[in-house]
């Protein structure tokens, strides 16, 4: 169900509890920032989930409350998971759902990040 990204951080969020060690993951990359892991359902070969440790519920939290450091550090580090994984050639997607319209599910900014085939286009028209 799509949450209100307006909302407070939740921090009994799948995500949150991921990063406490509660539930496992396979993770692709971590350090102290940032976590990469593969989807449990991929929407394609590679679907991996890149998410900052910090309590951030989508994107315009994040961009209004994580130190610049840590916004250039997350950016980086999806960057550099993409050309780890082979992605940048011949190509991949990036894509953080935000709030309602955006259909995001869990209260936890995440970018998935999609390749390992054509993708075709964006969104549907209508």
């Amino acid at each position: 169900m799509p949450i209100d990204a307006t909302q407070p951080y939740d921090p009994d969020n799948i995500f949150a509890k991921i990063l406490r060690g509660e539930i496992p993951n396979d993770t692709v990359f971590e350090d102290e920032h940032v976590l990469a892991f593969r989807d449990i359902n991929p929407q394609a070969p590679v679907h991996v989930l890149v998410i900052p440790k910090g309590e951030y519920v989508s994107w315009d939290d994040f961009a209004a409350k994580a130190p610049d450091v840590e916004i250039a550090h997350f950016v980086r580090k999806v960057g550099e998971i993409a050309r780890d994984l082979d992605l940048v050639e011949p190509g991949y997607r990036l894509l953080a759902n935000i709030g309602g319209h955006g259909h995001q599910e869990v209260p936890h900014l995440h970018v998935h990040l999609f390749g390992g085939k054509p993708l075709g286009p964006m969104l549907a028209r209508g």
